[in-house]
């Protein structure tokens, strides 16, 4: 996997040097698309195959690096199991002094990650990690978010929206694991699972506010944005059951070396109250959809190199600080390109617990693993890692990147390849 990483970071870099064919920044206008081959590798998914696409709509330029409208749509698959349809968009400008987001997503994973709730209160078997469907459910996940944000002041902005999900778990049902046991199963047995969270539909209703000074979004070099937003569901379908969130997000970013070097950090905290299904406290709830999974904590979007959804519970905090290393501009098929490093450290704890009492008490003398460690759920999930980005026009972005975690409770590192900056 480390070869893996090095072959790709060389491979960027030679054709970031061997495609520098003049200097200088050109003012995009019009249309501009990056069509790719959805061509990645997660350590939690496997690899992924398939298509996607971002276009981005500058108009005449005036507005550059900021786009008038942006669009992205993908199909892929990954060899674990995981299937993504996904179409998003975003605009400043469909409607007049409000911004647009709205996205429509599906996915059916075969092998969707659980590793039980609370974190080191639940046992990591090294040996079931791989091979192995004990820390997998099958998943299904429709997912339709529509969003609005509107100015109060010239940074502050107020913003509304609504996210459907319909979702459903199940054992995984591959032929392959057809006679093993999972953890998921174990927490049904158990009732940390209740029958009325197996599956459901829900309405979430957002509101938050947003002061943003930020240079840019895509890859700001300087400025904060600080986000509150809270959200409830109604318990409107089936036994789903009403609950309610707030997550509060905290961006900044240091100009070091011009825009050459530029430190970041991300802190966020996210809490929910009442009684949202198991399955919904692995999604955050951000402003802005950056990847198509908002899932944690653990994985690309969070804690990079720790398992996906490695902990589990009702209320944590996280942060994420990182150099932002630009090695070399260039222009290339007459689009604007830079190369840029980014190592980083991640971290995340959790606030809330949840049904940490029941966790105890559930282990049965019958089983043959156990699903409590005995210890509290306490403690630093923290990893350290490295990543590549090339970018394109400032919001086209290619990234890789390399976490390793500090405890091996929390796996063994992970490899991811995609888009976009995690914040």
């Amino acid at each position: 996997m480390k070869k893996l990483f090095a072959t790709l970071i060389c491979t960027l870099l030679f054709f970031g040097a061997a495609a520098a064919q003049e200097k200088g920044e050109k003012i995009k206008t019009g249309w501009n698309f990056g069509p790719l081959p959805a061509v990645s590798y997660n350590s939690d998914l496997g690899f992924q195959y398939g298509a996607l696409c971002d276009f981005f709509y500058f108009g005449d330029g005036s507005t550059y690096p900021t786009y008038l409208h942006k669009f992205n749509v993908e199909l892929s698959h990954y060899t674990k199991g995981e299937t993504i349809a996904h179409m998003f968009y975003d605009s400043k400008y469909l409607l007049p002094g409000l911004r647009v987001t709205a996205a429509l997503s599906y996915l059916d994973s075969a092998m969707s990650p659980f590793y039980g709730f609370n974190g080191y209160a639940s046992p990591l078997y090294q040996d079931l990690t791989s091979n192995s469907s004990f820390y997998y459910m099958d998943r299904t996940m429709l997912r339709g978010i529509a969003d609005l944000q509107g100015s109060i002041s010239d940074r502050l902005t107020w913003m509304a929206g609504i996210t459907f999900w319909n979702v459903t778990t199940g054992d995984v049902q591959l032929d392959k694991y057809k006679d093993e046991r999972s953890l998921y199963e174990e927490y049904i047995d158990s009732g940390l699972i209740s029958d009325n969270e197996v599956a459901g539909t829900h309405l979430e209703l957002k509101a938050g506010l947003v002061y943003d000074t930020r240079d840019m979004e895509a890859a700001p070099t300087r400025g904060y944005c600080a986000e509150v937003v809270a959200s409830f569901s109604p318990a409107l379908f089936g036994d789903a059951e009403a609950y309610g969130r707030i997550m509060a997000t905290w961006r900044q970013f240091f100009p070091v070396i011009g825009d050459r070097l530029v430190l970041g950090y991300r802190i966020n905290y996210q809490q929910t109250f009442g009684n949202a299904p198991f399955y919904l406290q692995q999604t955050t709830t951000p402003l802005y959809l950056r990847q198509i999974k908002n899932e944690g904590l653990g994985g690309k979007n969070s804690i990079r190199g720790i398992f996906q959804n490695r902990i589990l519970a009702d209320g944590y905090a996280w942060a994420n600080f990182e150099a932002r290393v630009k090695i070399v501009n260039f222009r290339f098929i007459n689009q604007n390109w830079y190369v840029a490093l980014n190592p980083f450290v991640d971290m995340g704890v959790i606030t809330k617990d949840r049904k940490f009492e029941e966790l105890k008490q559930a282990q049965r003398a019958d089983d043959a693993i156990g699903i409590y460690t005995g210890d509290s759920y306490g403690g630093i999930h923290a990893s350290a890692g490295v990543g590549l980005k090339l970018v394109m026009n400032h919001n086209f972005i290619i990234s890789v990147e390399y976490g390793k975690p500090f405890d091996k409770r929390d796996g063994k590192g992970g490899l991811n390849i995609g888009t976009n900056y995690i914040f």
